[in-house]
């Protein structure tokens, strides 16, 4: 990536162009960078790593005390650059040969699947980036199908009713035994039921301990 390039997509005005401190961490000196005024985060980092001979997928770079990503909800970032600013730049160390190490602090955040629509990632963006959710929330929001979260914002509702007719307590014993029925799932056709008294002939898995089998162990001598 070029400069020349980069003022081409900002229409050729020149007069954009600002000055910003780089400042990397480590024995390196701060060095300065014209940059239009409005870049693309990767265009930014594909700069910094051109000019000094820094790999690009291990850059890092922090302006203001905060973070600047390259992609956002499958768009390109830009940021907003003003005369004087300073950029931090972390270069992130490599891997040891034959190992994949991620960036642990990606590791421990809840991300959404490639395969998440849209409108999904937007809201998830919204949260995180705006409300400041944290990932344990954010999980807990986006674990749930749309039917489960209708039927929490339900019982929310019916709640209150269930207070005022003193039904309180029997309206939360009714959702545990619901819980527990809507979470028992279904036999597959030769499935064996751990009670033998659910399967047919009452038939016992094998290994099972009882007392007729204690009983066949002494009367056979195996005891």
């Amino acid at each position: 990536m070029r400069m020349e390039d980069i003022v081409e997509e900002t229409h050729g005005r020149r007069e954009n162009l600002v000055e910003i401190t780089v400042k990397t961490i480590g024995p390196a000196r701060p060095s300065r960078l014209h940059v239009p005024s409005s870049i693309k985060v990767l265009d930014l980092r594909k700069l910094i790593a051109q000019k000094n001979h820094l790999p690009v997928e291990n850059l890092k770079l922090i302006l203001q005390g905060k973070v600047l990503h390259d992609r956002e909800d499958e768009d390109d970032v830009y940021t907003r650059l003003n005369d004087g600013d300073s950029l931090v730049v972390a270069v992130k160390p490599k891997a040891p040969v034959g190992l994949n190490i991620d960036d642990e602090d990606e590791d421990l955040k809840f991300q959404l699947p490639q395969s998440t629509s849209r409108w999904k990632k937007k809201l998830y963006s919204f949260l995180r980036n705006r409300l400041k959710l944290p990932d344990i929330i954010l999980m807990a929001i986006f674990s749930l199908s749309l039917k489960a979260w209708a039927l929490v914002i339900l019982w929310f509702i019916l709640a209150p009713i269930a207070h005022k007719w003193d039904l309180g307590p029997l309206y939360i014993l009714g959702t545990g035994f619901c819980l527990i029925f809507l979470n028992l799932g279904r036999r597959q056709p030769g499935d064996v039921s751990a009670y033998s008294i659910f399967n047919e002939d009452f038939r016992e898995l094998p290994g099972t301990l009882n007392a007729d089998a204690i009983d066949r162990d002494i009367r056979t001598g195996r005891i």
